[in-house]
């Protein structure tokens, strides 16, 4: 295989044979070069904002955009870099010194214009690329590192091997790819499903923890039926990831652990009782350990234990009518 060559892909298995894909040779040179410079694959990055293109007059008018170019920026992602230098309703008119056209695109070859994404698709993670921006009518200059986008859900686990948390019986983990695709869709339900697909991580190490199955023991008694809820506070506090809520288990005091679950489901066990009984049930079912190794590394909190985390809507995930047919909004 050669870079000058599109490169096809073969799978085979126990169902279907000879089912080709053809890989643009674009797309080969950026991973082949992406692993030359990190050792790994990283992805494609992005510029992690929600874009909408400046067609209408009146409306680069109301911005102050005195020429026909530019997108207004929507959303700032807020695990990007952007977000230390871009504002919603910033126009931004170059990257890199190129202009960018009212309805999102750029110059391509000689006399073609292109999508503004195609200049980030050249990028690598860790790129800084140089930003023209219009703001309430003064133009200037920022810079923005390129990172891949942060998906709440992940597509692959880091290591392999998941993380847990067992507690009396009650099995945690964070919800991922691999393990929606174990556990089959119609088991994780639609509003999680949702989540997965469309949901983009807030602050730095967020996670969907959910409670994926239960070990029956008397401890548990009413909660053996339970399965792929996710869990979203403990005693009160909001849950940030799956390690936070090992650290929330550990530190309690009180005289109860009180799970909260979406859709107002509850699940309280006695703490005292419940910690004594999961040695017990971990020797029953022939577990060696209540939690993955990650876990025993001291908790550190990237957001604050302070921050209050608002949760959005099901319905303000940060999904773009774009990616659901409507090309007037674009992510960069």
């Amino acid at each position: 295989m050669t870079r000058e060559s599109a490169s096809v892909w073969h799978f085979r298995s126990e169902e279907v044979e000879n089912i080709g894909y053809v890989i643009p040779t674009t797309v080969v040179s950026h991973f082949l070069d992406d692993y030359e410079r990190n050792g790994k694959y990283t992805g494609f990055p992005c510029l992690g904002v929600l874009l909408q293109k400046l067609e209408n007059p009146a409306l680069r008018a109301c911005l102050k955009v005195p020429s026909s170019e530019g997108v207004l920026v929507r959303r700032v992602e807020p695990t990007s870099d952007a977000r230390n230098v871009l504002k919603e309703g910033d126009v931004i008119v170059s990257f890199d010194g190129v202009h960018v056209g009212c309805e999102g695109t750029v110059p391509f070859r000689s006399t073609e214009r292109i999508a503004f994404r195609y200049l980030i698709s050249q990028k690598f993670a860790g790129d800084v690329t140089e930003l023209g921006i219009i703001r309430a009518g003064d133009f200037m200059k920022v810079q923005a590192i390129l990172n891949p986008r942060v998906h709440l859900v992940p597509y692959h686990i880091e290591g392999g091997q998941p993380s847990y948390l067992i507690v009396a019986g009650l099995v945690f983990t964070p919800l991922s790819e691999p393990l929606i695709d174990e556990e089959c869709e119609d088991s994780i339900g639609l509003k999680l499903l949702a989540k997965a697909r469309y949901s983009l991580a807030r602050f730095e190490g967020e996670q969907i923890v959910i409670l994926s199955q239960v070990l029956a023991n008397e401890v548990n008694i009413g909660y053996e039926d339970m399965s792929n809820e996710q869990v979203l506070k403990l005693n009160g506090t909001r849950i940030k990831n799956i390690h936070h809520l090992a650290h929330l288990v550990d530190s309690c005091k009180d005289k109860y652990l009180v799970f909260e679950f979406e859709d107002n489901y509850v699940a309280v066990l006695e703490r005292e009782v419940a910690l004594a009984a999961s040695t017990r049930i971990l020797k029953d079912y022939g577990i060696p350990s209540e939690r993955s190794s990650d876990l025993s590394e001291p908790y550190v909190d990237s957001v604050g234990e302070n921050q209050t985390i608002i949760l959005p809507d099901l319905g303000d995930s940060p999904v773009s009518n774009s990616e659901l047919g409507f090309d007037g909004l674009l992510w960069a």
